[in-house]
C-alpha cells in the first residue's frame, strides 16, 4: 500500500499503448478488427480511490476472448468488449502503486486486467499475488493461471477420471489441452490427442507424453481415426473444439462415458453453428455431457496451484509457450489462435519483471 493524495498530484505521466476493438465482429476476426492506440497514464492511484496500478508484463491470448469481440445473443454469454477501449483478459503484471492493503509496489500479480501497458485495477479482488516466484512469471498466463486451472478443474471435477480410463483430448497441443494430457497420464489414463499439424502431433507424443495422437486435418474420416487410436472406445472426451469432432466422438463413447465441454473453437467464428447429429448416443450409453466455466471453480485454485507447481518442479508437467514480443504484436497473436498458428500457450511479452 503505497499511494497518497499528495504523491498522486506529482505523479509521473507515461505513455500507455493499448489494444482496442475497432468494431464488433461477425464471422472470422482479422487483425483489422483491432488497433493499437496510445494514451497516457499517471503512475499513481488517484487520491481517494482504493485500487492497484499495475505495469502489465505478459498478456494472455485465449480463445474465449472471441466471444467478447461480438455482440452476444441472449444466452448468458460474457458482455462484449467496448469499442475503442482496451480488450480485457488475464495478464501478469507488477504493482507500480497501490492503495489496497493487500498489495504493495513491486508485487508480482496475475488476474483480470486490460491489454495495455499500464492498468488501473479498481477491483483488486480480481488480482492474485504470484506465490511461486521461483518459476517463470509467464507461467501464470498459462499452466499456473486460468488455462492451467481450466485443465485441472475440468478434467478432475467434470471428467472424474479413474485409473485405466481411455481419454481423448481435442486441440491437444494448446494451452489447456497440453496440460490435460499430462494430468491424465499422471492419473494413470491412456491418452490420445488430436492437433492440426504433424509438428504438433509429434510434440504431443515426444514432449507431452501422449500415448497416441493424430493430425485431424490429414484424416478424411474422424470416426476411423478415433477407432484406430482408441479401438475400445472413449471413457472421457475433453472437448476443446465442438462441431464435427464432438459428433464423431459421441459414436465412440463407452457406456457411462463423460464429455467435459471446455471449449468449441471450431464454432466461434461461424455465422451458422454446426448442428450435432449424434446426440441420441447419450441415452443408451448413459453418457454425461457437462459444460465448464472457470469462474465457478476459483475455489479450487489454491489446491491446484500447489499441485501444479509441484508437478512442474518434479518434471511431471512440461510447459511449451509461444511468446511474441511487444504489444504491437498482440493483434496478430490473438487472431492467429483461430487458425492454429500457435504451438503451445500463446502469450505476448510487453515488458520484463
Amino acid at each position: 500500500m503505497t499511494g497518497s493524495g499528495e504523491e498522486a498530484t506529482a505523479a509521473a505521466v507515461v505513455q500507455n499503448k493499448k489494444v482496442v476493438l475497432r468494431r464488433h465482429v461477425i464471422g472470422f476476426p482479422t487483425e483489422d478488427d483491432l488497433e493499437i492506440t496510445v494514451d497516457t497514464t499517471k503512475l499513481r492511484v488517484p487520491a481517494g480511490l482504493t485500487a492497484v496500478l499495475i505495469k502489465n508484463l505478459y498478456l494472455s491470448c485465449d480463445p474465449w476472448m472471441r466471444f467478447r469481440m461480438s455482440k452476444p445473443e441472449d444466452g448468458g454469454l460474457p458482455p462484449e468488449f467496448v469499442i475503442g477501449e482496451a480488450l480485457l483478459n488475464f495478464t501478469v503484471g507488477k504493482v507500480v502503486d497501490s492503495t489496497h492493503p493487500e498489495f504493495n509496489a513491486g508485487d508480482l500479480v496475475w488476474g483480470m486486467s486490460a491489454w495495455e501497458e499500464y492498468t488501473l485495477v479498481t477491483q483488486p479482488e480480481s488480482l492474485h499475488k504470484i506465490k511461486h516466484t521461483e518459476l517463470p512469471p509467464s507461467y501464470y498466463t498459462g499452466v499456473l493461471g486460468m488455462p492451467g486451472l481450466t485443465a485441472y478443474a475440468c478434467f478432475f471435477e467434470v471428467g472424474k477420471p479413474k485409473k485405466g480410463d481411455f481419454v481423448f483430448v481435442s486441440a491437444a497441443s494448446g494451452a489447456v489441452g497440453q496440460i490435460v494430457g499430462q494430468l491424465a497420464k499422471i492419473a494413470g489414463c491412456y491418452v490420445v490427442g488430436s492437433a492440426g499439424s504433424d509438428e504438433k502431433v509429434s510434440l504431443l507424443k515426444t514432449k507431452f507424453g501422449f500415448d497416441d495422437a493424430f493430425n485431424y486435418k490429414s484424416e478424411t474420416d474422424l470416426g476411423a481415426a478415433l477407432k484406430r487410436c482408441l479401438p475400445g472406445g472413449i471413457d472421457i472426451y475433453f472437448d476443446n473444439v465442438g462441431g464435427p469432432t464432438l459428433d464423431a466422438v459421441l459414436l465412440q463413447m463407452r457406456h457411462g462415458g463423460r464429455v467435459a465441454v471446455c471449449g468449441m473453437i471450431s464454432q466461434y467464428n461461424l455465422v451458422e453453428p454446426y448442428g450435432l447429429r449424434n446426440l441420441f448416443c447419450i441415452m443408451p450409453k448413459a453418457i454425461r455431457v457437462e459444460g465448464f466455466y472457470f469462474t465457478f471453480y476459483m475455489h479450487v485454485y489454491p489446491r491446484f496451484e500447489e499441485e501444479m507447481a509441484g508437478y512442474i518442479k518434479d518434471g511431471k508437467v512440461t510447459v511449451v509457450e509461444d511468446v511474441v514480443e511487444g504489444i504491437d504484436s498482440a493483434p496478430a497473436a490473438l487472431i492467429g489462435l483461430f487458425s492454429g498458428k500457435n504451438v503451445g500457450k500463446q502469450l505476448v511479452a510487453i515488458a520484463r519483471a
